[in-house]
């Protein structure tokens, strides 16, 4: 049998490591920054969890809260969307077995233009559902959902010293 999210969350061990790229890699000329940190699902799922009812957060504004926490200037753009797709459905998994511990509110990570994110547990129906109980406002364009004024709620990730 495969490991289930939660294996893989706790049991992936510490992979957070800092790379430099040279200033050639295309991930320098994109994103900027010569120093990229790849960072383990535990972190983000650390940070996750941060984020106060009533508040939100981007996956933009967690990769620069990491990449500054590892000293590096960017966190590595892929790694990042699979390691939040993991909370996110590690979270559920905790739950669906009447977990409370290690409580994730996945649905309060929105993507970086305020949209919600298709891809978490549930899709955009449940993502929607939990942002309108916390008292947020989901409004669509075109085939995207977004949480409307979700600058005003940006839950501010601070660096612990």
């Amino acid at each position: 049998m495969g490991k289930n999210y939660n294996d893989k969350l706790y049991n992936s061990d510490d992979i957070t490591r800092v790379i430099y790229l040279g200033d050639k890699h295309e991930y320098v000329k994109r994103y900027g920054g010569e120093y990229m940190v790849i960072v383990s699902p535990i972190e983000y799922n650390e940070v996750m969890k941060k984020v106060p009812e009533g508040k939100v957060t981007t996956i933009g504004r967690i990769n620069k809260y990491l990449a500054k926490k590892f000293d590096a200037d960017i966190t590595c753009p892929l790694t990042a969307g699979m390691h939040i797709n993991l909370v996110a459905n590690a979270a559920v998994e905790r739950e669906s077995k009447g977990r409370t511990d290690n409580v994730v509110c996945f649905w309060r990570t929105l993507k970086n233009n305020g949209e919600l994110n298709p891809k978490y547990p549930g899709g955009i129906e449940h993502q929607k559902e939990m942002l309108e109980a916390e008292g947020h406002e989901v409004f669509q364009k075109g085939s995207k959902y977004f949480v409307k004024d979700y600058k005003e709620k940006i839950y501010e990730l601070k660096l612990e010293k």
